[in-house]
């Protein structure tokens, strides 16, 4: 004799199984994205097999800000640069080192992010970097997001800006000057 309740339980497990299962294969891609403004996004460390699902959900472009070398096992930006060919993402290799941010590499951040297709994900060893180096760009872009902007992108991202304020600030400032 069936069952109707024991065939419904049945069921809706499997179901809820599998929005499970597809809830965490989906989204959000690994490594772990966050927005920074439309359009930008920041990450982790990114490995060269998960350009497929990076590209799967959207992205076009790829900017490594992480030095080669930087760590054992880490792959290098010419890894990077092919398997994300393979995917038909652009690439592009802006090394910032560790510590303070050179205004050299903040400039061609800057430079990248004006060629490159949206949207944009840009990565480093843990993503912090990254965060800190698009708000120098940023802040330093004729007609760039304002200070309180920019923090916000920042923290709705979960990266640390406090430090950074002067010489958001010191950028906005001269903005007017390079018009």
């Amino acid at each position: 004799m069936p069952r109707p309740w024991l065939t419904f339980l049945v069921s809706l497990l499997l179901g809820a199984g599998i929005v499970l299962t597809w809830a965490v294969m989906t989204w959000p891609p690994r490594p772990g994205v966050h927005q920074l403004v439309e359009g930008i996004w920041i990450s982790e460390q990114i490995q060269p097999q998960d350009l497929a699902a990076l590209k799967q959900k959207g992205f076009h472009s790829i900017i490594d800000l992480r030095p080669d070398g930087e760590q054992r096992g880490q792959p290098s930006s010419d890894e990077i640069n092919a398997a994300a060919a393979l995917n038909g993402l652009t690439f592009a290799y802006v090394p910032v080192p560790l510590g303070e941010i050179p205004d050299s590499q903040v400039d061609s951040l800057a430079l990248s992010l004006a060629v490159a297709e949206k949207p944009i994900v840009l990565f480093c060893g843990s993503g912090r970097r990254a965060a800190r180096t698009w708000a120098l760009s940023e802040a330093s872009r004729a007609g760039g997001l304002d200070a309180n902007a920019i923090r916000q992108a920042l923290d709705s991202a979960g990266q640390s800006s406090a430090d950074l304020d002067p010489a958001i600030a010191a950028r906005i400032a001269a903005r007017g000057s390079k018009q």
